[in-house]
């Protein structure tokens, strides 16, 4: 709760944020703050832990409803991994982390489970194509998340909307039949 109630207050004012406004946000005295965290520094750390955690990002996922077509599917999918990394950055550049190395361990999963944990869920809402798709339902969401996370920012065009990558992803780049 009070990890809930400090992150929009980090975005907005970083690691200048008081307890005492964590506090009032969260309801709470802010001598409870020190009965759960050690310190201010202990606070900031694990709300980078939750900001960092896959966990928000995998329940959206698996909240997308697999009957629905796999456009609807990949465009929701997308929204939501774009949200969780907007999230994440705004956390992290409000406190001054601009990239550089994941640190580490979180709730339990490091870099590599977290994206595996991530890329784990796409995949289910893949699998009812399985037999329709080029690859295993596992590399094509891992090519899915590359693309998403990797669009280029080209001058004077606009990025593309969760629609339009699925939509490229999903028909190739060609507007036309290939000769």
């Amino acid at each position: 709760m009070i990890v809930q109630a400090a992150l929009p207050l980090l975005t907005e004012y970083g690691s200048a944020v008081t307890t005492a406004k964590i506090a009032r946000a969260a309801g709470i005295g802010e001598g409870t703050i020190f009965r759960v965290f050690a310190d201010k520094e202990e606070l900031l750390q694990a709300c980078v832990a939750e900001a960092l955690s896959p966990d928000h990002a995998v329940r959206e996922l698996d909240a997308i409803d697999v009957s629905q077509p796999l456009p609807d599917r990949l465009a929701e999918a997308a929204e939501a991994l774009q949200a969780h990394m907007d999230r994440l950055g705004a956390i992290m550049g409000s406190l001054g982390h601009h990239g550089g190395k994941h640190p580490g361990t979180v709730r339990g999963a490091g870099r590599e489970e977290s994206t595996s944990r991530v890329r784990a869920a796409l995949a289910d809402l893949l699998e009812p194509e399985k037999d329709a798709l080029r690859r295993p339902p596992e590399q094509i969401a891992a090519l899915f998340i590359g693309l998403l996370f990797t669009q280029p920012r080209t001058d004077g065009e606009p990025d593309l909307t969760p629609r339009e990558l699925v939509e490229v992803f999903l028909g190739g780049a060609l507007t036309g039949s290939a000769s």
